[in-house]
Formats: C-alpha cells, sequence, structure tokens
C-alpha cells in the first residue's frame, strides 16, 4: 500500500484510543516519563489546582482557544509565495511544482489555508508540526498532507534522522526528506517543547477559575443566606425544607423569583467573601498570562483593559514583528531546506509576504510613500504594488534629487558648469546602470519563458523601452541646459541603443552569453555615447 495512501486514514473516523496500543513495556514510553499519548489516555497531567490539561483539554480555556486561533488564522492568511534571484531582483516563480503546493492546494483534500492553519495549531499546542512529502520518482514534490504530532517522532539513528509515526495499528518509518518538520522552541535541535505541557499549571488555573464562577453562578461557591426557623426542625423537616427552597430558588434559574415563607421563618441574606468575589480578577490575570506565554497582545484575545486607539495600532505591528515573524521563518526555512532541490536553494525561496500587515494608517503610509518617492528609491509602480494597484506606463522611473549628491562631492549644478565629463561620469553612469539593469531582467524573463516565440517579445520589451533612457536623464538636461542655454538631444543616442540592442538579441544564437556580455561591458558603453553627445553639444 502507497504510504500517501496510508496516511489518508489519519482523518477517517476512528475509536478516540484506537492508536493508543502501544506496548506499556516499549522502552521509548517508560512510565516515570510517560510520552504524551500514554498521559492523554488517562485524561492528560493533574495539575495542582485538580484540573486534567492536555492539548485538547487546553482548548476549553477560551484564552487558549482565542490565541491559538488568532496565530493559526494569521499564519493561514498571509500570501506564500515562491521566488527566484535574478539580474534584476527576485521575480514570482508561478511555474515551480512547489508553488501551486504551498500557495493553492498543498493536497486534494485540503486549501492551502486550512493545511497551514492546522499545522501552525499542531506548533503551537504540541510544539511540532509534520506534513508528509509526497514525490515523483524525479524527487519532485506532489501532496503535503498533515502528520498528527502526538503520532510523530523524529529520533536519532547512526545513519541519521528518522521520523517514526503511527497510522491506526500500523507504524511506519520515514526519511527526512519525506517529511517537512517545523519545530518550535527546544534544546536538542530535533524536536520542540510543547507550550501546554510546560505550562499546564497556567492553564490548569485557569480553567479551574472558569468552573468555579460556573459552579458559583449556578449554585453558589458559599451560602447566599439563611432561612431563620422561630422553633426547631426535625432533621427529616429540615431535609425538606432544604431541597424545597434549593428547587424553586437556587441557581440563574431561581432569580427573582418570590419566597413564601412560613410559621415565621425569615430569610437572612449573607455577604459574599471578598476571596470569592476576587476569582473575576483571577480570571483576567490568567488571560494575560496565557497572552503572555503565546506572546500576544491581549486586545488580541478580547483583553481590551489597556487597550487605547493610540496604542492598539503599535501593537499590532509589534504583534506581526515580534509574535508572527518568527514563526513566519521557521517555515520559510523547513520549506527552503526540504522542497528545493541542492541546486535550486542558491536562488530559490519561499517567502511570506507580510508587508501589508505592517502598514500603518493611510496618512502614515502616504507621508512615507512621498519620502521614498522624492529621494529615489521607490518608484510610483513600487508603491502602488504595496497598495495592490496595477501598474501604470512610466510608474518605472526613479527620481533623483538635484539638490543632493554623495558627501564631499559638489552639487549637480557645479559639476556640470565647465561640462567637465568626469564630474558628470557618476550620475551618466547611475543612469546607465538602472537602465541596463532592467533591460537585462525582462530579457531573463523572456528567456525562461518555453514554447513561446522570442523574437516578437523581445522586439515588444524594446518598444516599451523608449524613452525610459531619455526621461532619466531630464535633470543632466536641465542642468546642462541652465549652465550652457543649449539642451543636448539624447533621444537619438537613445534610439541607436536601442536599436542595435534589439538586432542583437533578435539575432543571438545564445542570449544568455550575450546578456552576460552586456553585464559587463554595455554600462561603459552608454556612458560613451552619452558623453560624445554631451562634448558635441559643448563644441
Amino acid at each position: 500500500m502507497k504510504i500517501f495512501s496510508v496516511l489518508k486514514k489519519m482523518f477517517q473516523p476512528k475509536n478516540q484510543y484506537q492508536s493508543y496500543r502501544a506496548s506499556l513495556e516499549n522502552p521509548n514510553t517508560p512510565l516515570s516519563n510517560p510520552a504524551a499519548w500514554l498521559t492523554n489516555l488517562f485524561g492528560g497531567g493533574v495539575t495542582d489546582s485538580g484540573i486534567a490539561v492536555n492539548e485538547q483539554t487546553a482548548l476549553k480555556f477560551s484564552a487558549v482557544y482565542s490565541a491559538v486561533r488568532v496565530l493559526a488564522e494569521t499564519v493561514a492568511s498571509l500570501p506564500l509565495v515562491i521566488y527566484e534571484e535574478t539580474e534584476a531582483g527576485k521575480e514570482l516563480m508561478r511555474s515551480h511544482p512547489a508553488y501551486s503546493l504551498l500557495h493553492d492546494e498543498p493536497n486534494k483534500e485540503m486549501t492551502s489555508f486550512s493545511f497551514r492553519e492546522t499545522l501552525q495549531s499542531h506548533l503551537l499546542l504540541w510544539g511540532n508540526a509534520f506534513a508528509f512529502i509526497d514525490r515523483r520518482n524525479d524527487q519532485t514534490p506532489t501532496a503535503l498532507l498533515p502528520l498528527l504530532p502526538d503520532r510523530t517522532f523524529p529520533e536519532r539513528m547512526s545513519m541519521g534522522i528518522v521520523y517514526r509515526t503511527r497510522i491506526k495499528d500500523e507504524e511506519i518509518t520515514l526519511r527526512p526528506d519525506q517529511v517537512l518538520h517545523i519545530p518550535g522552541l527546544g534544546f536538542d535541535g530535533l524536536q520542540g517543547f510543547s507550550p501546554i505541557s510546560l505550562f499546564k499549571q497556567a492553564i490548569g488555573l485557569g480553567l479551574a477559575a472558569e468552573e468555579f464562577g460556573a459552579r458559583f453562578f449556578g449554585s453558589g461557591s458559599t451560602p447566599s443566606g439563611v432561612l431563620n426557623h422561630p422553633g426547631r426542625l426535625s432533621e427529616m423537616a429540615s431535609e425538606r425544607l432544604r431541597k424545597s427552597w434549593n428547587e424553586t430558588q437556587a441557581g440563574l434559574g431561581g432569580a427573582h423569583k418570590i419566597a413564601i415563607l412560613e410559621e415565621g421563618m425569615k430569610w437572612q441574606p449573607l455577604g459574599i467573601p471578598g476571596r470569592d468575589a476576587q476569582f473575576i480578577e483571577t480570571r483576567k490575570f490568567q488571560v494575560n498570562d496565557i497572552a503572555r506565554i503565546f506572546r500576544v497582545p491581549p486586545h488580541m484575545i478580547g483583553d481590551l483593559d489597556r487597550a487605547t486607539f493610540s496604542n492598539v495600532e503599535q501593537q499590532s505591528i509589534d504583534f506581526v514583528k515580534h509574535s508572527v515573524r518568527p514563526w513566519l521563518v521557521r517555515w520559510e526555512q523547513e520549506i527552503n531546506r526540504k522542497l528545493f532541490a541542492s541546486d535550486e536553494k542558491p536562488r530559490i525561496f519561499a517567502k511570506f509576504k507580510i508587508e501589508g500587515m505592517l502598514r500603518g494608517d493611510i496618512e502614515s503610509r502616504f507621508k512615507s510613500y512621498a519620502t521614498a518617492r522624492q529621494y529615489g528609491w521607490m518608484s510610483a509602480n513600487d508603491i502602488r504594488e504595496l497598495e495592490d494597484m496595477n501598474k501604470i506606463n512610466g510608474g518605472d522611473i526613479y527620481l533623483i534629487p538635484l539638490n543632493m549628491t554623495e558627501l564631499g562631492k559638489s552639487q549637480p549644478d557645479e559639476d556640470v558648469e565647465n561640462l567637465e565629463t568626469d564630474e558628470l561620469k557618476p550620475f551618466l553612469e547611475d543612469i546607465a546602470r538602472r537602465f541596463v539593469r532592467r533591460e537585462l531582467g525582462e530579457l531573463e524573463r523572456i528567456r525562461r519563458k518555453k514554447g513561446s516565440d522570442k523574437t516578437d517579445q523581445i522586439k515588444k520589451l524594446y518598444e516599451k523601452l523608449k524613452g525610459v533612457l531619455t526621461t532619466s536623464l531630464e535633470p543632466v538636461t536641465k542642468a546642462i541646459e541652465t549652465k550652457t542655454g543649449t539642451q543636448p538631444k539624447f533621444n537619438s543616442i537613445e534610439d541607436q541603443i536601442l536599436g542595435e540592442s534589439e538586432h542583437l538579441a533578435t539575432q543571438s544564437p545564445n542570449l544568455l552569453a550575450l546578456m552576460d556580455e552586456w553585464k559587463n561591458s554595455k554600462i561603459e558603453k552608454i556612458v560613451t555615447k552619452l558623453e560624445n553627445k554631451i562634448y558635441e553639444k559643448q563644441d
């Protein structure tokens, strides 16, 4: 039977204790330090509060459920994509086999959201998350299926690490490359600690306070009052009176009912002792304790006592930086290690897109965008991409402030005063470098496309690049015009450069070799042509 089919059995209905049939004599399950499955068989680890706590019962505490839910849903809802490093930066690798597994559908039974939500919940409760990696014969990953964390254990052997998992009554041994294992905090580098086991006392106290509150309002934890009778009641009469009174007056159902007292009886109410009234404070403290364990801001699990409009936004950003981001890094590094081939790892990587969660209010965002645009490290299209807007024509231009330059160098106006090309050269080199980087990045995308007519795509590329170089040179052009009264026309130089490049790219039998050659020489050639044009005007 194929292992993928065996793993699917885990999601079929089963008796609760069907998988807990391992022998008590098994040395891996000593009674002095029982495994989680054996502890859970008897209701979990009993705490000093008298409440049994395990990974399932802990979720009955609303604070634990809320903390696990908010972290699991956050990790599951973030876009998870695959990038490839190129000369032009990074680009999406939608064609990679693992892309659809991570972004869309890890297996035929789950969406990417439910898969990541499930594994992150395992990670938060058990301290480890496991998934079986199904592969074709060429080792290409084809599916990811969760493994139950209370039945899967890594083990160091002489030949390396193996994973043992139990599915019903069958034990299966898996190789490391067959298991996606995301561990939490741990000290052996092999598996993480279970937060529920470590903090069962705190969780047990919270559950005990919750149970106490339920009983308090259900029937009262102390007598709420006494009935005074002028005479002496027999034991039978006293019991009958107590039963009758409880049936009509005790609990929430008896609240506000009219009581009828006979034979001169009087009702004497008793105040609630302060130590019992303080259980509400205890419950509040336990909510904060759970927030501290899972490193979640209290307002995100319903505690708004100290939340204000001014600090909730900053707390939410801190939540992304200090709570969510470490989990994302664990995911990314394990995915990079297990789902990509050795020759892919230096250039292909998985990444969660969290930029949207780190954005502030609209006023703060637009102010930061204006600064980035003004000082040239973001283009209009860079900003539009962050705002989930489509790109626009001409939006890839980066502005250069004319009143700023490198420390120790003269200002742009001074640079062009005598039209010394040595002074102009740094500006021209920067413009040429940006242009060539964009050109090579576009050509690389065309080169990687399979089964398409590259000639037509290259022609369309150079048609799109018309005006890019001239627009980038506008600050230099204006500075020259200010000092000389003449304006160099760089259009002809741009047409010449684009025409030559298009001809070579469409006719070259080896586009990759041509791009490598341009990478080393084209910037200098463009700068030389621009300098000659400036000299031509000066003369």
